[in-house]
């Protein structure tokens, strides 16, 4: 698996808006906020940047985010859904959501490096994860 000095994040800008990352303690099973582009940064409406994911994420959205970022770092796979991946109040969210394993070392489970598009709502309610049409792939 690819490291985080593996990523090139001078590369990033044209498209750092999509992305965000955590990096992840096998021994703790925790998950601290690494970088967060400036869509979902917006969304979060916290400071995400050492924030571990509980801090960051809603009651409601911490039990499926953990589940699914733990599966992605620890087995490792690639997640991928499409259509509807948020809920603010009534209002739908669309687009497409790609999750990847980063390695601490090129073996063990480092954290994970995601990439969400969409056209972005205005700020409302309670924002609510939803993976619909999900995918996952071995790596």
């Amino acid at each position: 698996m690819p490291c985080w000095n593996d990523i090139p994040f001078s590369a990033l800008p044209p498209y750092r808006k999509h992305l965000w990352a955590y990096t992840y303690d096998p021994k703790s099973g925790v998950f601290t906020g690494h970088l967060a582009g400036q869509m979902w940064g917006r969304w979060a409406g916290v400071e995400f940047y050492g924030k571990r994911l509980e801090d960051v994420h809603s009651p409601l959205n911490y039990t499926t985010a953990y589940r699914l970022l733990t599966e992605v770092a620890t087995t490792p796979l690639a997640s991928r859904s499409s259509g509807r991946i948020f809920k603010s109040d009534d209002y739908i969210v669309t687009g497409e959501r790609i999750i990847l394993p980063i390695a601490e070392d090129g073996q063990t489970a480092g954290g994970v490096l995601g990439a969400s598009d969409y056209v972005p709502p205005p700020l409302m309610g309670t924002l609510q994860l939803i993976l619909e049409n999900a995918e996952q792939y071995a790596i």
